[in-house]
């Protein structure tokens, strides 16, 4: 057989990974729906559970269609293996966890998803292990706040909520000179097609499959991808023994949904750069958050780290958190809903729903403030994305004073 060339990312996405040939002959990977696996005898079984030969045991250790999508989402950012977890939080749990024990450091960017902050702010500092909120963006705050027991950087770029971008090359030589630190990077908004940031440092790479990699909003679940070596580490600790690992359904959906990925990544991000010019120029909009604008700190990357601008957006409403609640309230089309990467455009309120885990305090100072609102742009007509928020943003009171609306500390969080 003649050596092929490298596939492209837009045919990874279908072919990537090894899959195991069914002996039928179909076309589409089957799904192995079972919890174990029969061993022809017992000395194979005692071999397997030694490490002594390949094979099968247990889906909780390992199952053929949920390697297939490990190895189809490790070859899309171009490292050796995955490991997949049953939700994203649970691969961000799994990859930091795997590596940390009490007395450890680690230095996380200044905005990432709530519950990530949760996780590192909370539960880390029960078990001894303290998290510096760094802005990554400064190469010298984030080189000085290195310690000789720093294990880990764990950030997210774009950032989560209001897309604020990181030089992963400039992150990444920094990282270099501190070879026993891992750096991880949560790759969920841009995806492998356009951002892979194992290509400039970065140990590993997690995300959520539960968003762009599946896309059609019917699973929850996380992937990480790194060297043989860390993800066999994750496979073998964190992830086998606290069982947050994928169902061999949520893995054969996220395969059959990430056949469409470029197609879809294509249509996502022309629509939201659609949808980003409308917003810039509405009067009850006070500011837009979108990479895709060349007023956008970072936007320059565009081109060199990202492909894309990708298809999320933040912006902030003039009347703050009142205005917020009636935007959403009299939206017809697009859904009030915390995730992204759907089918469905989805809209939703920060400080109240998916970063309220974080203290005022740490909100103000990731920039996430009352009158901020995040939309995911899905794939529908652009111009009926655009009619439905302007059909809302026209019945909002354009005044600049948030004296009439109450801020999310004075009001119960949804």
């Amino acid at each position: 057989m003649k050596a092929m060339k490298p596939l492209h990312l837009e045919s990874l996405v279908i072919h990537g990974g090894d899959a195991q040939q069914d002996p039928h002959g179909a076309l589409v990977s089957p799904l192995y729906q079972t919890s174990t696996f029969v061993f022809p005898d017992a000395e194979t079984g005692g071999r397997r559970f030694a490490g002594e030969e390949a094979g099968y045991i247990y889906s909780r250790l390992g199952n053929p269609t949920v390697n297939l999508l490990e190895q189809r989402v490790a070859a899309l950012e171009g490292m050796e293996a995955g490991a997949a977890a049953a939700t994203g939080m649970g691969a961000v749990a799994a990859a930091t966890m795997a590596f940390l024990k009490a007395g450890d450091h680690v230095i996380a960017s200044d905005c990432i998803y709530g519950c990530s902050f949760a996780l590192f702010s909370h539960l880390f500092e029960r078990f001894g292990v303290k998290v510096s909120f760094v802005d990554l963006s400064d190469s010298k705050a984030f080189a000085a706040a290195f310690r000789a027991n720093t294990k880990l950087v764990f950030l997210e770029t774009p950032a989560n909520p209001h897309l604020k971008l990181i030089d992963l090359s400039s992150v990444g030589e920094i990282c270099a000179r501190h070879p026993d630190v891992r750096l991880i990077v949560d790759n969920t908004f841009m995806t492998p097609l356009l951002q892979r940031p194992g290509d400039f440092g970065a140990h590993l790479v997690v995300h959520s499959a539960t968003k762009y990699l599946n896309g059609h909003g019917d699973v929850v679940a996380g992937v990480i991808t790194g060297s043989q070596e860390d993800i066999h580490l994750i496979k073998m600790t964190t992830l086998k023994d606290m069982g947050a690992t994928m169902s061999p359904h949520d893995a054969w959906l996220i395969t059959r949904g990430l056949k469409t990925l470029a197609l879809r990544m294509q249509r996502h991000c022309e629509s939201a750069t659609v949808v980003a010019d409308f917003l810039v120029k509405h009067p009850a909009i006070e500011k837009v958050y979108f990479p895709g604008l060349n007023d956008h700190p970072g936007h320059e990357l565009i081109g060199t780290q990202m492909k894309s601008a990708g298809a999320v957006i933040a912006f902030e409403l003039r009347g703050g958190y009142q205005a917020g609640v009636q935007l959403l309230n009299r939206l017809n089309m697009i859904r009030v809903a915390v995730s992204l990467g759907d089918a469905e455009s989805l809209i939703q309120h920060p400080a109240s729903m998916t970063h309220s885990p974080l203290t005022p305090e740490a909100r103000e100072q990731a920039g996430i403030t009352d009158g901020l609102i995040r939309i995911s742009v899905g794939l529908e007509q652009v111009d009926d994305i655009i009619a439905d928020l302007s059909q809302s943003l026209s019945q909002l009171k354009h005044s600049t004073a948030s004296a009439n609306g109450a801020s999310v500390s004075e009001v119960a969080q949804v």
